[in-house]
């Protein structure tokens, strides 16, 4: 049974039992605590803790998931894969343990005519916890399962919660025996790969105290509504019901890893290290083709860097195998044909995720090859000082700046001989990440540490009441002012807070629209609006400063947006959906919007695209873009089922998880179709203008346009106006020859710099014979001195040219300083094998400020009265040596 098939058997299994079938979710989490969603119950999480009500009682969905914490056990074992689909089934206070436990039972032991999976009843094993009599009952009544084979397991294994003071209750998993030819009988306790987990069914009928890790907290009670949540692994049954010894054969991975294996010459099967690598192309590029299809671009941080490290461990995977050319081309295309029955949007958005993808190779194996330089020099210099360890903070230097993977380092320095210093790697790594997430948590919270206070407040009074489509100003009530972490009375003038209120016209951060400014005034006082959040779902906080008085919780307010600001940002947002449709109008529909930002007067956009824009197509984009506004194209708001939505043709941003109803922006009815929260004109021609100010790269296959909007664009085009005009005067030329008259003024500095150029060499050359014949002997070797009063450049120029006019087969030593400090020694050949080497004898003579390689090194920060007298000693010093 095809994996596609073993999806939609599920899928229809449920939707026939009363369950709502649910889109899955884009990898891309809101969370801000998940990067990826990496568990089915992630998209239903509001409705499993209470957060807000469940739109159904009871819902099915296969749901994409990215795991990575395990990504070295990748290709490793039979069961980890960073990417994985999870079937579950969802009762939101509906059914309970006696349904979940049958249902899942009838599902995977009816025969396949009769909808089912079609396992044998008599190899399924299943656990629960050792205090859940009760689902050990209804196991023997569902299944007729005998004892031995329901086992009972600990809190580490059979018992779920969040981590947090929660909902939180026993688990039952369901194991099938695979055969001896697999490992040892007993039972999952006994071995895990011969009985293999495929469904868990977590019962949620408690709620969970403070404490830590998974047990040694209190269980407070009952939950009011008992829920159910489940995961079928879908990899997991692909890999049971076609008989493959684990899930990188089954029939969505296998091609990949076949075609793998052709590329590289190899079969599978006949080398365990070479499976081993295979099984992780087979894995990363199927993971990698997920992601880019759900609009996650490669980058250096966060999401775009979890994908980066994906891709370029499949590339290295297979240089490792032994094959060094471009592999994605060739492996991309099979791991789509793979996806597309389940997941058609592979092959229509595949222009896109091919540009981005085979754009981070080509810059991956130009990053190998620079890496591998500045890693060899590093090598070098830690066995010339007798060393047999590479720092950590060089090993990071050549992560962070080169993107050169620490695995790659691992081995290229054990292949030299050479140590890493791993633990200092990872304190800088560790460091590096926390002070990101530091950043992300605090701005996605308003500003403060601690979300437990919020949530307190949303579970106190609910959701807040949210105005910012309807209207500028409402009345509202201060429900609670926060400090950094705790509820304060009161703020008063000059302090900064966390402001919630029980009804907000304020747009709050979100889809790329910044937030709204304004006011929030009462009888006791006023604060200015500088930040607007959604840290949990369906509240909306404000920081804000008090200008005057104070605001004190339960006090009666006024919360006005400030209009200006409000136009601004409805014109900078109306404006990046103007300059999508045109984008994509003139570029193509692969030019699709993978991030955006605006904020008043101001916009920036990035997609996916190999290679600079030139003038003539930004100037077609803008011009596109601003011809819509001069038809004053309409802009409609309408609500719809997210299937309606894709029907029609509406764009989705990647990163939004989308609810019942989702809201489509119209300009022009389908000349502009997008998924969007944020706020917008009526009419196109409100926007003003869009003036193109930027166009640049942000990565692999990534550019950025950034656009001036409204009043702003006509201020940025009358400043290039006022330019253009002082530009003509100055040289004395007319707008229209400006261009002209420009190129042949840099036309004669060109060639200015090159006569210069040629009459420096000339005289460098000159004064380097007369240095050279004026050489000191010290001991058998020449030691020339200078100084000039030019850049260190130059300095380096004559240095180099005097050391090649000494006689050939004498020791030489040349050293230069500038009146500005520089200091730059070179050494000849018979020099340096005699001992003498450019770098350390800098490095002495300068006190430790300076380095460079064993030929030629430079340093500085030295006064000039000291320089001139190293230079008087450097022959005594070259000859004490």
């Amino acid at each position: 049974m095809r994996t596609a098939d073993i999806r939609q058997r599920f899928l229809d299994f449920f939707a026939a039992r009363g369950h709502t079938a649910v889109p899955s979710a884009p990898l891309p989490t809101p969370d801000p605590t998940l990067l990826f969603v990496n568990a089915g119950m992630v998209p239903f999480k509001p409705y499993l803790t209470g957060e807000q009500p469940a739109p159904w009682p009871r819902a099915t969905s296969v749901q994409k998931c990215i795991r990575t914490l395990d990504i070295e056990e990748v290709g490793k074992t039979t069961r980890h894969g960073s990417f994985f689909q999870m079937n579950g089934n969802f009762s939101f206070g509906d059914y309970f343990k006696h349904e979940a436990i049958g249902y899942a039972w009838e599902l995977s032991t009816a025969a396949r005519k009769d909808g089912g999976y079609g396992l044998d009843p008599e190899r399924i094993w299943v656990t629960v916890h050792h205090s859940d009599a009760e689902a050990r009952a209804i196991w023997r009544e569902v299944a007729g399962l005998p004892d031995e084979r329901i086992v009972d397991r600990g809190d580490e294994d059979n018992f779920w919660s969040m981590g947090v003071p929660g909902p939180c209750g026993p688990c039952s998993e369901l194991y099938y025996d695979r055969g001896p030819a697999l490992g040892r009988a007993g039972g999952p306790a006994v071995d895990e790969d011969r009985y293999m987990e495929f469904w868990n069914l977590v019962f949620m009928q408690y709620e969970r105290g403070e404490g830590p890790g998974k047990s040694g907290y209190p269980i407070l009670g009952e939950l009011p509504r008992r829920n159910i949540d489940t995961g079928m692994g879908l990899e997991r049954m692909a890999t049971l019901l076609q008989d493959k010894p684990n899930l990188y054969e089954i029939d969505e991975t296998r091609p990949v890893l076949d075609r793998a294996a052709d590329l590289a010459g190899l079969r599978y099967g006949a080398d365990a290290q070479a499976d081993v690598r295979l099984r992780v192309v087979a894995d990363h590029v199927r993971t990698a083709l997920m992601l880019l299809a759900d609009g996650t671009t490669p980058g250096n941080e966060g999401r775009g860097y979890v994908l980066r490290r994906i891709l370029r461990r499949s590339v290295r995977a297979m240089r490792r195998l032994g094959f060094h050319d471009p592999a994605l081309p060739e492996l991309l295309t099979v791991a789509r044909d793979c996806m597309a029955p389940s997941y058609p949007e592979v092959s229509a958005h595949f222009a896109r995720i091919a540009d981005q993808a085979y754009g981070e190779e080509d810059a991956f194996r130009a990053t190998l090859k620079q890496g591998t330089t500045v890693l060899d020099t590093q090598v070098a210099e830690v066995k010339r000082g007798g060393g047999r360890t590479l720092p950590g903070d060089r090993a990071f230097l050549l992560h962070d700046t080169y993107g050169f993977p620490i695995d790659l380092t691992l081995e290229m320095a054990a292949e030299q001989g050479v140590e890493v210093d791993r633990e200092g790697f990872t304190a800088l790594m560790n460091e590096q990440r926390e002070r990101a997430r530091a950043d992300a948590r605090a701005r996605k919270s308003g500003g403060t540490n601690d979300t437990s206070a919020l949530r307190a407040v949303l579970d106190a009074h609910g959701p807040t009441d949210w105005r910012a489509w309807d209207t500028l100003t409402t009345e509202s009530t201060v429900l609670a002012v926060l400090g950094t972490a705790d509820a304060v009375p009161a703020v008063r003038e000059g302090e900064l807070a966390i402001v919630v209120l029980d009804r907000s016209p304020f747009y709050a951060e979100s889809g790329g629209q910044d937030s709204d400014a304004g006011r929030i005034s009462g009888t006791s006082g006023e604060a200015e609006v500088i930040d607007v959040q959604r840290p949990l779902p369906g509240l909306v906080v404000h920081r804000v400063r008090v200008t005057a008085g104070e605001l004190a919780a339960g006090e009666r307010v006024v919360a006005a947006v400030d209009p200006e600001w409000r136009l601004g940002a409805r014109q900078a947002h109306s404006g990046t959906h103007v300059l999508h449709a045109a984008l994509r109008e003139i570029l193509g529909p692969n030019a699709l919007q993978s991030g955006s930002y605006n904020r008043p007067g101001y916009l920036r956009l990035d997609f996916p695209w190999r290679g600079a824009l030139s003038p003539a197509v930004r100037g077609e984009v803008e011009e596109a873009a601003n011809r819509a506004l001069r038809r004053d194209l309409p802009v409609g708001v309408r609500w719809m089922t997210l299937p309606e939505a894709k029907e029609i043709g509406a764009l989705a941003l990647f990163d939004e998880t989308y609810g019942e109803k989702v809201r489509v922006v119209e300009i022009g009815g389908a000349w502009s179709r997008e998924l969007c929260g944020g706020t917008h004109v009526e009419h196109a021609a409100q926007v003003g203008t869009v003036a193109l100010t930027a166009e640049s790269s942000v990565g692999a296959g990534m550019r950025r346009l950034e656009a001036a909007v409204g009043i702003e664009g006509f201020g940025y085009l009358a400043r290039e106006r006022d330019l253009v005009t002082r530009i003509a005067e100055q040289i004395g030329a007319p707008r229209a020859e400006l261009s002209d008259r420009i190129a042949g003024l840099l036309d004669r500095l060109k060639a200015a710099d090159r006569e210069n150029a040629r009459l420096k060499a000339r005289a460098t050359a000159a004064r380097a014979g007369e240095l050279a014949e004026g050489a000191v002997d010290a001991e058998g070797t020449l030691v020339v001195t200078a100084t000039v009063d030019g850049a260190p450049d130059e300095a380096r120029a004559l240095a180099l040219a005097a050391r090649d006019r000494l006689p050939h087969g004498r020791p030489g030593v040349v050293a230069v300083a500038t009146s500005a400090g520089a200091f730059v020694l070179a050494v000849n050949g018979p020099a340096r094998e005699a001992g003498r080497e450019a770098s350390a004898m800098v490095k002495e003579l300068l006190g430790g400020r300076g380095g460079g390689s064993r030929d030629v090194a430079q340093g500085g920060g030295v006064p000039a009265d000291d320089l001139a007298g190293i230079l008087a000693e450097l022959p005594r010093f070259v000859a004490g040596r």
